[in-house]
């Protein structure tokens, strides 16, 4: 497998910067084609929600059974992986895509999914870092807004912010959780340095954004300005 080409048609209707975008699109490449042919792209969201539904058990279970269970977040971030990233490609590779459905569907599923892990986390921390659950959806709402709009504005769709994708924050969050397991108390202050981290992303994407707006105004003021002179 670590040998196998890259399927590029799989990923055409996307540009991914993120550091593990290689080894990533490679797995996938390899993954595709064994996926049985009952398992629906839709099969694979309902998986990639049921990973979302296993992190929020995990941290609940964490709180009120035993702190080790939060190893179970890890794995449910594998299943979320699975079924996110699989979902879309399997549509591409046979050939079912459909554009709009399924962009439609992952942006409501990646919030959902969201919400269930910030949800968890509100449960399982204390006092006032609770707030700090509701900081990281609001944090994550942004970046995708962000991603929104700069598709609507530039036609071209990313997910990934710089070198880190989605992939990069679900490996940084479990070793977030690996780690509260050997030194209990240690999420609060992982999760506070993410919440800062992300705000200055999407602070730099924010301005980055806007000067994309300003390019787009002038293009399209010229534009105008063309045809006014030709008619």
């Amino acid at each position: 497998m670590s040998e196998e080409k890259i399927n590029k048609k799989l990923f055409q209707d996307r540009k991914r910067t993120n550091i593990l975008a290689n080894p990533e699109q490679r797995l996938i490449t390899y993954l595709v084609p064994r996926i049985p042919s009952w398992i629906s792209s839709d099969g694979l969201t309902a998986i990639g929600l049921f990973g979302s539904l296993m992190i929020m058990g995990s941290f609940l279970l964490a709180e009120y059974v035993h702190i080790n269970y939060l190893l179970l977040g890890i794995v449910g971030f594998f299943v979320q992986w699975f079924g996110d990233s699989l979902d879309g490609r399997i549509a591409f590779y046979r050939n079912k895509s459909r554009k709009w459905y399924g962009f439609a569907l992952d942006i409501v599923m990646d919030w959902v999914s969201t919400v269930f892990i910030g949800l968890g986390y509100v449960f399982y921390a204390p006092g006032d870092f609770k707030y700090l659950g509701f900081t990281l959806v609001a944090l994550y709402g942004w970046a995708m807004i962000i991603s929104q709009l700069r598709y609507r504005i530039t036609d071209k769709y990313t997910i990934d912010a710089g070198l880190l994708g989605p992939t990069e924050i679900r490996v940084i969050i479990s070793a977030v959780l690996a780690l509260e397991v050997f030194i209990p108390g240690s999420i609060n202050y992982s999760v506070l340095g993410i919440c800062i981290i992300l705000f200055f992303i999407n602070l730099g994407d924010t301005k980055k954004l806007l000067d994309l707006g300003d390019i787009k105004d002038a293009e399209e003021k010229a534009a105008k300005l063309k045809e006014g002179q030709e008619a």
